[in-house]
């Protein structure tokens, strides 16, 4: 793995809630407070690798199941824009 693609990583698996929503925000993704603290909570120390797809496909059926399909769509936009 590239040393870009671990920071990325390490990044999103030690995210706050505030800077999950200042990424929502920056890539006008729409997510709320609430949803935000639970996709964090769902993240937190799991170290995911969002560069593979298996994980990520994952990650966000976790975020599915704990708030719902279209807020994990929602982070999975996020995800996109780190990756792409």
């Amino acid at each position: 793995m590239i040393l870009f693609q671990k920071i990325i990583n390490q990044k999103l698996n030690n995210i706050s809630v505030e800077e999950l929503l200042q990424y929502a925000k920056q890539f006008n993704v729409t997510i709320g407070r609430a949803q935000a603290a639970e996709v964090v909570k769902a993240m937190h120390g799991q170290n995911i690798n969002i560069f593979n797809m298996n994980e990520r496909k994952q990650l966000l059926t976790k975020i599915a199941n704990i708030t719902s399909p279209q807020t994990a769509q929602q982070v999975n936009q996020i995800f996109q824009k780190f990756t792409n």
